[in-house]
């Protein structure tokens, strides 16, 4: 069984933020897949399980702010009984510019208060992590303001690229792992 969870914060003010895109990358999962996606308390998550090949699939929403992602991962990790190695966290990453994406086996939080607030969970940095580039703040702007906000008309065909790039990513580390997806995803050039 295979756990993508995509970080963002819950609520229609925040939907279309920077901060959300590991969200949205569910939520186009879940209509690619046909997956139906429903609020389950009892992982503080919005989740749907489904199947692609020989693989059970949950895909998950936590429904608390970022930095208080660890909670609801570790409560879907315990409910679904899935080890760390078979969970993909998708989220944005201000150190990737607008449109790159790059997946990883395991690695620290690099900043990011919903990988922080994993990493202290479920006591370990060793899971796989797929990072949708956002971009640096202009100029002197604050990172926590910056990512709250949506993306510029020129970003936007940009992000809808790595969206779809990311859900082949998700899809192909389900399928083929890991090191075939860093080899086929990490390497691609912008358009």
């Amino acid at each position: 069984m295979k756990l993508i969870v995509g970080l963002g914060n819950p609520g229609l003010l925040y939907a279309g933020s920077r901060h959300n895109i590991g969200s949205s990358v569910i939520k186009s999962l879940a209509r690619s897949l046909k997956v139906s996606l429903k609020r389950d308390r009892s992982v503080f998550s919005v989740t749907g399980t489904g199947s692609l090949g020989r693989h059970s699939i949950i895909l998950a929403m936590p429904q608390a702010f970022m930095n208080l992602s660890g909670v609801a991962v570790k409560a879907l990790l315990k409910k679904y009984k899935v080890a760390s190695e078979n969970l993909l966290v998708v989220c944005d990453d201000l150190d990737l510019e607008p449109g790159r994406i790059k997946i990883r086996p395991a690695g620290t939080s690099a900043g990011h208060r919903g990988l922080e607030s994993i990493i202290e969970q479920i006591a370990t940095r060793e899971f796989p992590r797929l990072r949708v580039g956002i971009g640096r703040p202009p100029g002197s702007m604050d990172a926590a303001e910056y990512v709250l906000r949506g993306f510029s008309r020129r970003e936007k065909p940009l992000i809808e690229e790595a969206r779809e790039r990311a859900v082949s990513c998700v899809l192909s580390w389900v399928e083929k792992g890991i090191e075939e997806s860093m080899n086929m995803f990490n390497s691609k050039e912008i358009k």
